[in-house]
Formats: C-alpha cells, sequence, structure tokens
C-alpha cells in the first residue's frame, strides 16, 4: 500500500523534507506579502462591487454615498493595521488572535476567536475561488456554465500546491499577485489621466443601463440602515488582516519587524486600490445590481435571465483600457488568478491554526503533525474538503456566500483588541521606565480604538446582515465552539484517567499469575514461532487455542499435534454457528472471571506481506480478534509477525529508496508559541 501511494504522492507534491530544514521554509517580506495578504488584496476585485449592489436597491441616486463608504472604509482599515502592528510586537509566537485572548481574556474567550478564525478560512477560500470563477467566466463562458465543477477543481489544484510547502507556494502565488497590483494600479493612473488630463469620456458597458429601485424614495432610518448595510458589505476589503499575525512564524528574522511592515505596505495598497476603482466606477458609470434580470432595464426592458452582470473591476478595466485590449486581458487574468490564489491566506492560516488548537487539546492531535513537505498536510486537506462542501451547497456565488463573511473577522478583531487592552494594563502596572510607559500607553490607545471601532462595526454587520445568511457564520462559529469543547473535554478526562499515581495501584503491582494463550488453526512457521515465543516469556499457564469450525480440519490438527509431539495441550472450542472471534473472547473471560488476578496474554501468529492486495487475503480474523480484546480489562494481545517472501522483497526495495521513512513514523513540528524562532525538530 505504501508503494502504491508513494509514487502518485511525490509527482504531486514532491520529495520529503527532513525536519531540519524547516528554516528553509521561512519567507522574506517579497514572498510574505502574496502570502499572508493576498486575501485582503484581492477584495478589492469584489468589495466594491458589494457596496454598489447594496446601494442599487435605493436606485441610482444612492450611488452618490459609496465615496463616503469608502472614506469609511479605508478609516477603519488603517485602525485595524495599526492595532494588528501593535500584537505582532507583542505576540510574534503565532498564535495570532487565539492566543491574546486566550491569554488575557481567558480560555472561552479565546475558543471563541479561534472559532470565529475557522470559519473565516473556509470562508475566505470559498469566496474567493468563487468570485474568481465568476471573474474568469465573463470571458470564458464555459466557467460560468459549471461553475461548482470549476470552483472545486480549483480548490483541488489550490490544495496540491499548499501541501508542496509553504515557500514553494510562495513563490508560484507571488507573480500573479504582484501582476495584479501592478495592473490596478495602472488602471487607476491611466483611467486617472484619461479623465482628468485628456478629458476623455469613459463609459463603462453598463452605463447605457437604468436601475429601477427596489424601495425608491428612501429616507431617515431605514436610508441609515442601507448605509450601513453598504458599509458592512464593503468591510470585505478587510478579511484576511489577521493572518498576517497568526503567520509571523513564517517570516524571517526580525519576524515581528518584517510582519510589521508587511501589514504596513498590505494595508497602503489595498486601501489606494479600493478607492480608486471606487472612483472609477463612478467616473466610468457603472451600473450594478442584486437582481440584474429584473432591476437593470435597457431602453425600458428589464435585460432578462441571459444578462450575465459582469464584476466592477472588469466594467472598469474595459472602460479604461478598452475591451479586448491586451491590458484589459492581462488585468482579466490576473484578477480572476489573483482571486483564486487568495484562498492561500486561509491555506496558511487555518492549519497553522489547528495545529496550535491541537497542540492545546481543542482539536484532534493529527492537526498538529507536519507533513512530507514540513506543511501541516491534514490542516490543508481539512480546509480543502470543507471550501468545497461550502461551494457546491451555495452553488459557487459569490454573492450569496459573502453575506456569510466578514463576521467571523470582526468577532476576532473585536476580541483581539480587547485582550491588547487587558495586555497594556497589565505591563503598565509593572513598568517604571517612563519611555517604554510612553510607548505602552500610546500602543494601549491604538488597541483601544481598533477594539471600540471593531466592535461598533461588528454590531453593524450583525444587525445587517443577520437575515441575509450571517445567522449560518454564527451556527458554525457554534459548532467548532461546541465540538473543540468536547474534544478538549475527552482529552482532559483521558488525561486524568491514564495519569501515573503517586502511590501503588493495581496498574504498578504485579499480577499473581500470566495465563499465556497462543491462537492456532494448523500446524505451519507462523505457528510454529508463536509457540516458541510464548515459552520464551516463561508464563505460568501456556495452552495452544482453536477453535472447531470444521471437524475434519480439527481432527488433521489433532492428529499433527500429536505426530510433532508438541509440549503445550491443545485446547479445542466447538463454534456449531461457525464464529471464531465470540469462542475465544467467551473463553478468554472466562479465565479473566475465574481468577480475576492473573493477566491473560493472548499470542496471535500473523503474515507480513508486501504487496497492498495481500493484506485483504489475510489476517482478517486476527484483526477483528484484536478489536475485540482491546475491550476486555486484564488481557494483553502479542502479534508475532512471520514475515513471507513478498515482505523481504518489499523491504530491500523500500531500502534503496533515498530518504527513506519508514510507515507510521510521525513527523511533528512545534506550532511555535513563546518564542521568535521556530525550533528544529
Amino acid at each position: 500500500m505504501s508503494k502504491l501511494t508513494d509514487v502518485p504522492k511525490r509527482i504531486l507534491i514532491g520529495r520529503a523534507l527532513r525536519s531540519d530544514r524547516l528554516g528553509e521554509t521561512l519567507l522574506p517580506k517579497r514572498v510574505a506579502l502574496p502570502v499572508f495578504a493576498s486575501d485582503p488584496l484581492s477584495s478589492v476585485a469584489y468589495a466594491p462591487g458589494e457596496v454598489l449592489l447594496v446601494l442599487s436597491i435605493a436606485g441610482l441616486s444612492a450611488y452618490h454615498f459609496s465615496p463616503w463608504i469608502a472614506v469609511a472604509v479605508v478609516v477603519l482599515m488603517f485602525t485595524v493595521v495599526a492595532s494588528y502592528r501593535q500584537n505582532v510586537h507583542a505576540y510574534p509566537s503565532g498564535g495570532g488572535d487565539y492566543e491574546v485572548a486566550t491569554t488575557n481574556l481567558g480560555p472561552k474567550a479565546g475558543l471563541t476567536v479561534a472559532s470565529a478564525l475557522l470559519v473565516d478560512y473556509v470562508l475566505t477560500v470559498a469566496v474567493s475561488i468563487s468570485s474568481g470563477i465568476e471573474n474568469l467566466g465573463s470571458a470564458i463562458p464555459f466557467v460560468v456554465e459549471n461553475k461548482v465543477a470549476c470552483a472545486v477543481g480549483v480548490i483541488v489544484l489550490l490544495t496540491l500546491m499548499n501541501l508542496r510547502g509553504v515557500r514553494e507556494s510562495g513563490t508560484l502565488f507571488a507573480i500573479p499577485t504582484y501582476v495584479f497590483v501592478a495592473g490596478v494600479f495602472l488602471m487607476i493612473a491611466w483611467g486617472a489621466f484619461r479623465g482628468g488630463v485628456l478629458g476623455d469620456d469613459m463609459r463603462a458597458p453598463t452605463a447605457d443601463f437604468e436601475i429601477k429601485p427596489e424601495h425608491p424614495g428612501l429616507a431617515g432610518f431605514a436610508l441609515l440602515f442601507l448605509l450601513l448595510r453598504a458599509f458592512s458589505s464593503g468591510c470585505a476589503a478587510l478579511t484576511g488582516v489577521e493572518a498576517i499575525s497568526n503567520g509571523v512564524p513564517g517570516f524571517r528574522k526580525p519576524k515581528s519587524r518584517n510582519a510589521a511592515t508587511t501589514l504596513a505596505l498590505m494595508g497602503l495598497l489595498a486601501v489606494t486600490m479600493f478607492c480608486g476603482i471606487i472612483a472609477l466606477a463612478g467616473a466610468t458609470d457603472v451600473r450594478m445590481a442584486e437582481n440584474p434580470a429584473k432591476d437593470l432595464v435597457h431602453n425600458g426592458v428589464p435585460l432578462g435571465p441571459d444578462y450575465v452582470q459582469d464584476p466592477v473591476i472588469s466594467q472598469v478595466a474595459e472602460a479604461v483600457f478598452g475591451h479586448g485590449s491586451l491590458l484589459f486581458v492581462v488585468l482579466a487574468a490576473a484578477t480572476a488568478l489573483v482571486l483564486f490564489l487568495a484562498a492561500n491566506t486561509a491555506y496558511n492560516g487555518f492549519p497553522l491554526l489547528g495545529s496550535i488548537l491541537a497542540q492545546d487539546r481543542y482539536l484532534p492531535r493529527q492537526l498538529h503533525t507536519r507533513g512530507d513537505r514540513l506543511a501541516f498536510s491534514n490542516g490543508i486537506v481539512l480546509l480543502a474538503g470543507a471550501a468545497a462542501l461550502l461551494v457546491s451547497i451555495y452553488g459557487a456565488d459569490s454573492t450569496r456566500l459573502i453575506q456569510l463573511y466578514i463576521v467571523g473577522v470582526f468577532v476576532s478583531f473585536t476580541l483581539s483588541q480587547t485582550g491588547m487592552v487587558r495586555h497594556w494594563n497589565r505591563l503598565l502596572g509593572t513598568e517604571k521606565d517612563p519611555a517604554a510607559r510612553r510607548r505602552m500607553v500610546r500602543s494601549r490607545a491604538i488597541n483601544a480604538f481598533g477594539a471600540f471601532f471593531t466592535g461598533l462595526v461588528l454590531v453593524v454587520v450583525l444587525l445587517t446582515k443577520f437575515t441575509h445568511g450571517a445567522w449560518v457564520a454564527l451556527l458554525g462559529m457554534c459548532i467548532f465552539y461546541a465540538t473543540m469543547t468536547a474534544i478538549r473535554r475527552h482529552y482532559d478526562r483521558v488525561a486524568d484517567e491514564i495519569a501515573a499515581p503517586d502511590t501503588p495501584s493495581e496498574d504498578t503491582v504485579r499480577p499473581s499469575r500470566v495465563h499465556s494463550v497462543v491462537l492456532v488453526s494448523k500446524v505451519h512457521r507462523p505457528a510454529l514461532r508463536a509457540l516458541a515465543y510464548a515459552k520464551l516469556l516463561r508464563s505460568d499457564t501456556l495452552e495452544a487455542l482453536t477453535v472447531n469450525v470444521d471437524a475434519e480440519e480439527t481432527r488433521a490438527l489433532r492428529e499433527e499435534w500429536e505426530r510433532r509431539g508438541i509440549d503445550v495441550p491443545l485446547k479445542v472450542l466447538d463454534s456449531p454457528y461457525r464464529e471464531v472471534t465470540r469462542p475465544v473472547i467467551e473463553y478468554v473471560k472466562s479465565l479473566r472471571a475465574q481468577s480475576p488476578r492473573d493477566v491473560v496474554s493472548v499470542i496471535i501468529p500473523e503474515y507480513v506481506v508486501g504487496h497492498w492486495y495481500e493484506h485483504f487475503l489475510h489476517n482478517q480474523s486476527a484483526l477483528r480478534l484484536k478489536g475485540r480484546l482491546l475491550f476486555t480489562p486484564g488481557v494483553m494481545v502479542t502479534s508475532v509477525p512471520y514475515q513471507l517472501e513478498s515482505s523481504e522483497a518489499a523491504k530491500l526495495r523500500a531500502r534503496k529508496r533515498q530518504d527513506w521513512a519508514a510507515p507510521g513514523s510521525a513527523r511533528r513540528g512545534p506550532a511555535e508559541r513563546a518564542k521568535d524562532t521556530l525550533p528544529r525538530t
């Protein structure tokens, strides 16, 4: 089985890396930017459109509010970036929001943050890839006609890329991300030059359409609610900001400074692109509607269900560069590609957070294990499966998925910044140096404003998006919270149960006697080896045991036993219903009932084969029996392997492979918690 899976595994993800090469996977800033910040950078491809979609409910007249909404998003972005720069300096270990909340607000707050982040990471993959499919579908009709299949295919491809390792995948992601950023800045600059200097009339393909408002003439509280909903949709531009604070261990030294610099650069690029696209959308008369088939009208006639609404960035690019031009095609391709790759933010954040939670016993310990390429492979696969399921359920529709979005982001933002305020309060209680106190007071003020602002936005998001799908995200958070709580309770219960006692107990007291039972079906080499091993144990009582399911075979076994003069008594258990497992279990239990202080040692001879398909032909009864005996107290099970020729050949083939790792070897890599370095294992 190992050989069958090893070759395609090496083809897909590459050769295994030694644990001492973990340092080679750390990222410089130029690679860390597209790896950790691709989500907030790429969100400018859909966040402006979400603002216009919501405003269109009140009609075209509401579009003049879009610049003010953009200003509010920019202020929020700079607030969050400034706040998280304090986080990466204070907590460089990679725990991010989870560690900040747990340390300063308690385990329940930390678990709430972790639940919110896990949900948000899954949604990041689903929304980014669905939006990328829609952008690509504007140029390739086949893609939009098979949205779900294409989206799942991209998830699989992205998963394989990440399984190859952070450094290798980061290099692949850097080029399209930088092409996208350069393309957007060129579009903004060329659009400003054409409109401001040349005086060209740039018109989007939807400029001649009219919008049929769902609720015309909104005023007062209704208008305020609409603007708040548009603002909450625009806040999608902030998703992924926290990933840098979670990924500090992935940076090269000095880790905290490099992470803070990358965070500031990401914020500057994101807000500039967001504002530029909003401004060009207004200048080129872009029209968007939540239900374009009915609400977009041309010459008095609704466009109908056959109309496909292109994203805002595509319409702006067409107006600035011209439809079918080289720059338009390049930007469209880069936009679609970077939206696919934006999911990489989650592919780096989810597995690392999962590893830390597994280390804290909130998730299965398998998530703490590094794979062949020193990536947290189990976490990557789990994220991909959850995202593919979500994409399938919602039909890869980014407009529906985005309603679930950003709730978890602002839950983690708010609790993290509140935790940072308590962090600075605790340090100020002991710090005496005036210069250090001034820095702490400034940092506390930044985090306090961040906590207030993000908390306010969280309330707005919950009020405006709850009935539009945000309740699903909250339900997901509750499910994660309950699951992790149950897992931690289970691990704690097991730890208490298996803890070594300070005083002697029945586990440390030597049993009165050992009664060994060797299971045999025929007199052959594996059985003789098992008998020889059992004699070596010098048990108080030794017997061979067979189950009579065929009278002729049992008679032949007795005759062979006597002919060879084997000096171990052979006991035969009758089985009128031809069962093997049940009679053995009942016999072992009867031995335990007769002498509760005795230990029963069941010795099972097994074949060791060299081909995966041979496993289905041998040892099936032994596997079932061992599974049942595990639940029988006071019983020890010992397997005595007998290597067949095929297993010897397989071992020789395996030894010829360079850097061969034995099957079942655990490859653990510590999720760094307390130091600013990644220790080698």
